[in-house]
């Protein structure tokens, strides 16, 4: 089965608008078009239920009603308990709440295993511990490749060690790290793992209680919805962190990492992006799968049919004299976000892309130590084409045009 893509395309109002007719998008990682049921949602909230929610009135309880409905459809979708989903206001705001309480849970001496693979939101707020005598121990990539090797975090492993943070997917390498591996092996030597899914969950919600991941956390911005951090932790260990919402929410699990009041119209939104999910699932077939096995067949759907369009753009720039591919050139096992090493600054290349009706990005997307790492000059950054399972044929045909014209 093979995903429709003009269905697909039926369901973001953006390609219909006119102002961006002409246009193909590929800086989809820094931000992806928002699905026509969250734009209808958002509407609806913002028209109808912009008062207080949970109050006895009729536009106040409804509103309620659908924060509530968000957080059970979500929640359903990443295989995890209500409870276990928090909303904040963006994935970096929630990975530096997450490292507060850690920073009170842990003893000066213990240790948290970082990445230079990391997008800097979920690198630099555990850094930041080292103030408050908490070891930080850096799991390093392979400088050619950007490749973690499971096998160099064994090494960082031992009594000490009490998280593990890494990308599920780094945004400017692309490879697809093995959650699952890593997870067990942290495990194995007590720690506690967190993920961050950011650039990861815009091409298929995962199963996050089949992943193992004590903490996984994605940017609804990044997968058709509004601008709202998601972020799971598991019950226990969210009991286990200390509270960092009111002290009279302490109670409530979802409410510990939240310690400012929840955006109700985004948060109620939220639950358009299960909407899409359901109905790309009914376009497809459906069936009788829970929440959790229907996100898995789209996401496969959507994965099938970015890897053909992504081994065409690895082929296109691969041997390229002037172009240095960061990651592998196989489709197979990395996400669509192809960063290139040029010479020359990599937002002046997406100028000249602009002028030829491609929306691209350039620079360092906060993967400065990943890219120091592998040696590419942070101040000319990589020029960085990503997409996602709503681009066309047509789009990346486009693409490789242009980059014929300016590479």
């Amino acid at each position: 089965m093979k995903l429709d893509i003009e269905f697909v395309r039926s369901q973001f109002p953006a390609f219909g608008e006119p102002e961006l007719q002409g246009q193909a998008f590929f800086e989809n990682a820094g931000g992806s078009y928002t699905c026509g049921a969250v734009i209808d949602r958002l509407t609806r909230f913002y028209t109808q239920r912009k008062v207080q929610p949970y109050a006895p009135y009729a536009a106040s309880t409804v509103g309620g009603q659908e924060m509530d409905e968000a957080r059970t459809r979500m929640s359903a979708l990443l295989g995890v308990e209500p409870d276990e989903l928090s909303f904040g206001p963006s994935t970096s705001q929630n990975v530096y709440v997450l490292a507060q309480a850690f920073g009170q849970l842990l003893e000066p001496g213990e240790a948290i295993v970082v990445t230079n693979q990391d997008h800097e939101a979920n690198t630099g707020p555990w850094r930041r511990l080292a103030e408050r005598g908490i070891e930080i121990r850096e799991w390093k990539i392979d400088p050619e490749t950007g490749h973690l090797d499971p096998a160099a975090l064994e090494d960082l492993l031992d009594e000490k060690v009490r998280l593990v943070c890494f990308p599920h997917c780094s945004n400017v390498v692309g490879e697809v790290n093995p959650v699952t591996e890593i997870t067990a092996l942290a495990h194995a030597a007590g720690a506690f793992v967190c993920v961050d899914g950011v650039s990861y969950a815009p091409h298929g919600f995962v199963d996050v209680g089949a992943l193992g991941a004590d903490i996984y956390m994605f940017s609804a911005y990044k997968t058709y919805g509004p601008h709202q951090g998601l972020m799971v932790v598991r019950r226990a260990l969210a009991t286990l962190l200390p509270n960092q919402g009111h002290y009279f929410n302490e109670g409530s699990l979802y409410k510990r990492f939240t310690p400012a009041g929840p955006d109700h119209a985004q948060v109620a939104a939220c639950a358009g992006m299960a909407d899409y999910i359901d109905a790309v699932y009914a376009h497809h077939g459906g069936g009788t799968a829970d929440a959790a096995g229907r996100g898995v067949v789209v996401h496969d759907l959507m994965r099938d049919h970015e890897t053909v369009l992504l081994q065409q753009l690895l082929d296109a720039v691969k041997s390229r004299n002037s172009v240095r591919l960061i990651g592998s050139s196989r489709a197979q096992g990395r996400a669509p976000t192809v960063a290139l090493a040029l010479n020359r600054a990599g937002e002046s290349v997406a100028r000249e892309l602009a002028e030829k009706g491609i929306m691209a990005g350039g620079g360092d997307f906060y993967a400065i130590r990943a890219l120091q790492a592998m040696g590419v000059d942070a101040e000319k950054g990589v020029l960085r084409l990503s997409f996602t399972h709503y681009t066309n044929q047509a789009e990346l045909d486009q693409l490789l045009n242009a980059l014929d014209d300016v590479l």
